[in-house]
């Protein structure tokens, strides 16, 4: 008999995040039934998305989250013993996959609840990137990039939340694709990575600089292209700066996420400057491309077999830990990807 350990959703959040918001649950496992297997977590994600989409979720639910796992006891003969997946099993550390888990996703889904793969050839790579630039993350910078914005040689783009997961890879495929790369950050150190070592054109810690007079000395001439990640006032001020015609990405707003929706702070005005400079704004979730998510896994290993894509993690050890990982994100402590290792 094993003994699970989970963290269960037992009140919604309100403002920040708290500890207390969740459970923390022991429960024995039953023994496994034909096409069952049980898998042993070893890296488990956390994620800006979490905060908001578990208002989605009744209360009682296993937090949510994607793991890589190892297969340790099967009967379910393609999911051989040893073997590594990754699947949307929430913050536990055993799990039992089943027959219920193999749904279909639809594209219309926030989450690709119900998606269990079996982890692909990675060589030497550490399983770990499956939760961030070979997983979600970079599958979210691939196709929002690629598919929203459609960048072209020579044009400009600004990336807010530029040094976390998506973020960075966003930056990194746009200069690969001859692009003039701006990041907007939180810190010194954030915006040093991102120049030194990803290639970024101009990092702006909002903190300690005015985006607006950063910008227009950054690209005098506009910006074509904009990736947000954060929302808020920050989006307002990169929207003002834009070209005629030019595309804008919303792939996140964390700025706003610990705001009760009723209550959500002013901004300046963007529709203003969507008719004026005739923006495309679109926002859009990774699962409209479900279809095709071998393909970005693809491209992004690609991309890093050819030493055309870093990345960079901020491990935090210790199941016991997953809270602490999960708001040491949401304000912003992390450079990449955030995980947490069993």
């Amino acid at each position: 008999m094993v003994k699970a350990k989970k963290y269960v959703l037992i009140k919604y959040f309100e403002g920040e995040p708290k500890a207390t918001d969740l459970k923390f649950v022991e429960e024995e496992l039953p023994p496994l039934q034909n096409e069952e297997f049980l898998v042993k977590a070893e890296y488990l994600s956390v994620d800006p998305y979490m905060r908001p989409y578990t208002q989605n979720f009744p209360l009682g639910t296993t937090m949510i989250g994607s793991q890589v796992a190892r297969i340790m006891e099967s009967k379910h003969p393609d999911f051989p013993v040893g073997k590594r997946v990754i699947g949307y099993l929430g913050w536990r550390d055993y799990t039992i996959v089943g027959p219920s888990n193999f749904s279909k996703v639809s594209q219309n889904t926030l989450l690709p609840v119900g998606r269990i793969d079996i982890l692909p050839d990675i060589g030497d790579l550490s399983p770990s990137l499956a939760l961030g630039a070979l997983g979600m993350p970079g599958i979210t910078a691939y196709f929002g990039l690629m598919e929203i914005c459609k960048p072209k040689p020579g044009e400009t783009i600004v990336i807010s939340g530029a040094a976390g997961a998506v973020g960075s890879h966003v930056g990194q495929i746009a200069k690969n694709l001859g692009l003039t790369v701006i990041g907007i950050c939180g810190s010194d150190e954030k915006c040093k990575w991102l120049t030194d070592e990803l290639g970024f054109d101009v990092a702006i810690n909002y903190k300690t600089k005015s985006i607006a007079k950063s910008l227009r000395k950054a690209a005098p001439q506009g910006i074509d292209c904009y990736f947000d990640n954060v929302g808020g006032e920050t989006s307002s001020i990169v929207m003002y700066q834009m070209k005629q015609f030019g595309r804008v990405a919303v792939c996140g707003t964390i700025s706003n996420y610990n705001y009760d929706l009723e209550l959500l702070p002013k901004s300046t005005d963007v529709l203003t400057a969507i008719l004026m400079h005739r923006l495309k704004v679109e926002g859009f979730v990774v699962s409209q491309w479900m279809d095709r998510w071998t393909e970005g896994i693809q491209q992004n290993l690609q991309w890093i077999r050819e030493d055309k894509l870093r990345y960079r993690e901020t491990v935090t050890k210790g199941f016991e830990n997953m809270f602490d990982a999960f708001i040491g994100m949401l304000r912003g402590g992390n450079i990449g990807k955030a995980i947490v290792q069993v």
